[in-house]
């Protein structure tokens, strides 16, 4: 009988431990891109279409020419992303309003935000899957 007590707090430990392991992998999981984007927050397609329908937020498109001629976000202003940190003096009079970055996929959208906040700009979001995410959604886009 004491054998099946002590088996049983046994097991009951072993489960609460794997309980406390599953939450802290779940914090650091949630933790991670904020460090890894420089705080830099994304967001979808719907809260990017409120930001620019109502905050009048410009979209900055950081793909390569090519990608941009074959088309973008209306109105978006094209700064491609080796050349931010050149170029991003030209969107000093942006730098208070909403900033949208977009890429083909979201993944290089993060370095020419980065260069954004280290000179000031306060509200920069990454559209969470880029280019493809705002077509895959239906929203216009624009070809030159």
């Amino acid at each position: 009988m004491e054998l099946s007590i002590f088996q049983d707090h046994f097991l009951l430990r072993l489960e609460n431990l794997f309980f406390v392991i599953a939450a802290v992998v779940s914090a650091i999981l949630l933790i991670i891109p904020m460090f890894t984007q420089g705080g830099i927050k994304e967001i979808d397609t719907r809260e990017a279409v409120r930001l620019i329908n109502y905050k009048d937020a410009l979209v900055l498109d950081v793909r390569d020419d090519s990608e941009y001629v074959a088309g973008h976000i209306p109105n978006a202003k094209h700064v491609p992303s080796q050349k931010m940190a050149d170029r991003w003096i030209e969107l000093e009079k942006y730098k208070d309003k909403p900033i949208v970055v977009v890429y083909p996929g979201g993944v290089r959208s993060n370095n020419p935000s980065l260069v954004l906040k280290k000179n000031g700009f306060t509200q920069i979001v990454n559209l969470m899957g880029g280019i493809d995410a705002w077509k895959r959604a239906g929203l216009p886009m624009v070809k030159r």
